[in-house]
């Protein structure tokens, strides 16, 4: 039996997050889940954005699963997302994005894994004015944050036979802060010597994800870079609706859709939960469920790309309960 906490969020997120849970509870894996919330409708409910009790359920049960959270504009926290993240120090931040059969995208040959430091960066959120005219914001780069998600990373490439590891950085011109983080990338490299390493500044890193991007298996980067770059290459397979995240640092770990509480669609039975669905396969894979993941892994793939039951946002009509319904036939018959 796993305690997980559930964090439904808002807007769509209780339907995903209901959708999630069904799938998962069909392989018959015991998970108690433990469900409390955060968000916008939580805050209007007790006037805090993030109850106490969602604090104490993490740190009680080391495992979250969460939907998406409406973080309201100018009240509250700057992100509840980051907030949680320096928190818990999950300084590591994956965010695996490949293609499908059956979602027609520019590219059909995308399997890329991204790992971006989670607590460090310009996302440390120093900023200040120094006059009217001018404002200043810091970035920090520490030799052990860099080290510790450079390690995840070829960690993460040496498990899986992955051959290349590149390193996204900007020292040809930040050369103190990327600078550092690039040395840390070479010192780790050296203990992996079967894995090539590629050194790509930024906005080439960019232009090449775009034009080449079956090149690229496992990206290791810094935060503000780590955040573009895996939208952009959740756009190079079919968008966010398909593309799961995973914060994990050295006690606890947090497994998020990455996408939007998209509130125009919310309650209206149309949302997609693939990346919620695909973030608890990551979730199970960290448990070491290894073949429960699998078996819904699959489910996904062979549902969308029978194209019969595929949510609005990927060409389809299906219903959130269609999708779910197929998703939850499939496992059932493979169980």
């Amino acid at each position: 039996m796993y305690n997980v906490t559930l964090i439904p969020g808002d807007g769509i997120g209780p339907e995903v997050a209901n959708a999630t849970r069904a799938v998962v509870d069909a392989t018959g894996i015991q998970i108690n889940w433990e469900e409390v919330n955060a968000g916008e409708a939580v805050y209007e409910k007790v006037g805090t954005l993030v109850p106490d009790e969602v604090y104490a359920s993490i740190e009680k049960n080391k495992i979250a699963l969460k939907g998406p959270i409406t973080t309201p504009i100018g009240k509250g926290f700057r992100s509840i997302n980051v907030m949680l993240r320096k928190k818990y120090d999950l300084y590591s931040n994956v965010r695996p994005s490949r293609n499908f059969k059956g979602i027609d995208t520019a590219f059909n040959n995308v399997n890329m894994t991204i790992f971006r430091e989670n607590t460090e960066g310009l996302y440390i959120g120093e900023e200040k004015v120094i006059d009217d005219n001018v404002t200043e914001a810091t970035k920090r780069i520490t030799r052990e944050g860099s080290l510790r998600i450079c390690k995840e990373a070829f960690e993460y490439a040496k498990k899986h036979g992955k051959k290349t590891v590149a390193v996204a950085h900007k020292a040809n011109i930040l050369k103190i802060t990327d600078g550092l983080f690039l040395e840390c990338a070479r010192e780790i490299a050296k203990d992996y010597p079967e894995i090539k390493v590629k050194e790509v500044i930024i906005d080439n890193m960019c232009m090449q994800m775009v034009s080449n991007p079956s090149q690229f298996e496992v990206v290791v980067t810094m935060n503000l870079y780590g955040d573009i770059l895996s939208d952009l290459a959740a756009g190079l397979v079919g968008g966010l609706g398909i593309v799961p995240g995973a914060n994990i640092g050295k006690d606890i770990a947090i497994f998020e859709a990455v996408h939007g509480s998209a509130p125009d669609i919310a309650g209206k039975n149309l949302a997609n939960p693939t990346a919620l669905i695909l973030s608890a396969v990551m979730m199970l894979n960290h448990l070491g469920e290894t073949s429960k993941a699998k078996i819904i892994e699959k489910a996904v793939e062979e549902t969308l790309a029978e194209g019969k039951f595929r949510t609005k946002d990927l060409g389809g009509n299906a219903t959130t309960k269609e999708y779910t319904d197929a998703l939850i036939a499939k496992i059932k018959a493979k169980i």
